[in-house]
């Protein structure tokens, strides 16, 4: 079993393989609002906070994401993993100084999951010294402690889900928040407050299904959705909210053939306390129609909105400190909906 103190806290960074630099430069800047930061003829990188870069992009005539870089507290917790791993008679490498230097992170080790992809652990991550600079008017992305975000994978079957289950939560110490059968089969694992930073779907393919960031503003993920409604087909999936982490997003296709879910109002869970649970609602409370989804699972996914709306399904939303204002008056609604949520 590894030890707590070298689980890896969170998602620090990404690497996508791409065939056109220029098309993830507009893509990257001009609707998600990353600040680009050149690096060369053959890639470039994208900051979202004070870290030198959360996204590498490299135009090797690829898609989907290349490497998945998960950031432990330090050099004590890098080699406690990597004899961990060793003793699961996992290969591990040790990346090279070269490596580290491009990764802009102090020190790293690299392996694959069961399905080949590649994970590189790392610590110390260094910070820029100028302030984030957005690509477009944005409030910031909710970072920190909480990581890049979250990534989804894409998986061909039960078996194969199974398989990075046992391998995420047995090997790795990821933990288990949530889970569901309907519409499509879904393993949601978190690593910090962040309500998950890895998850499963059941697809029939093994492929990135996208990965998930989080804005300050509201009004920042209606504003990235307008300019992606003037894009033809970069809408992925439209406007909604989740039932898990009770997120309002949409998701727009990436010049790499994955997703990226933009968001806003995100809860935090107590990872010292929390309890995994089946998760009977579906997958979203309303919206969220999805381009990916195939025509009956797409009505299936309705027929569990329908029905929650018509059960009354309601969460708070989820706000922080300096991102809400209290309106005077009285609602009779929202106080009868406290009153029955204290009395169960």
């Amino acid at each position: 079993m590894v030890s707590q103190d070298s689980v890896p806290q969170s998602l620090g960074y990404v690497g996508v393989r791409a065939k056109d630099l220029a098309d993830w430069a507009s893509y990257g800047s001009g609707l998600l609002g990353l600040q680009r930061v050149d690096k060369s003829r053959a890639t470039l990188a994208f900051r979202m906070d004070d870290r030198k870069q959360r996204i590498l992009v490299e135009a090797d005539g690829g898609e989907g994401i290349g490497f998945f870089g998960w950031e432990v507290a330090d050099a004590t917790a890098l080699d406690a993993m990597a004899a961990h791993l060793e003793g699961n008679a996992i290969e591990v490498a040790r990346g090279a100084r070269a490596l580290a230097d491009e990764r802009h992170v102090r020190d790293l080790i690299v392996f694959n999951d069961p399905l080949g992809n590649r994970l590189e652990i790392f610590h110390g991550a260094e910070t820029a010294s100028g302030p984030f600079k957005p690509g477009r008017s944005i409030s910031g992305f909710r970072t920190g402690p909480l990581g890049l975000g979250h990534v989804v994978l894409n998986v061909d079957s039960r078996e194969t889900i199974d398989r990075l289950m046992a391998f995420y939560r047995g090997v790795l110490g990821f933990r288990l928040t949530d889970y569901y059968d309907h519409p499509f089969v879904a393993r949601f694992l978190h690593l910090n407050p962040r309500h998950h930073s890895l998850a499963f779907i059941q697809t029939g393919k093994n492929a990135v299904h996208h990965i998930m960031m989080e804005l300050f503003s509201f009004d920042d993920v209606g504003q990235a959705y307008d300019l992606a409604l003037g894009e033809e087909g970069r809408i992925g999936v439209t406007l909604g909210r989740h039932t898990s982490d009770f997120i309002t997003s949409f998701y727009s296709w990436t010049p790499s053939a994955f997703m990226v879910e933009y968001g806003w109002g995100a809860r935090s869970i107590d990872p010292a306390t929390w309890q995994a649970f089946e998760r009977k609602e579906g997958p979203s409370m309303w919206g969220h129609d999805r381009t990916w989804l195939s025509k009956q699972d797409n009505e299936k996914a309705r027929a569990l909105r329908l029905k929650n709306a018509a059960d009354g399904y309601r969460r708070p939303v989820q706000v922080m400190d300096g991102n809400y204002q209290v309106m005077a008056g009285v609602c009779p609604w929202w106080d009868g909906m406290k009153a029955k949520s204290a009395a169960q």
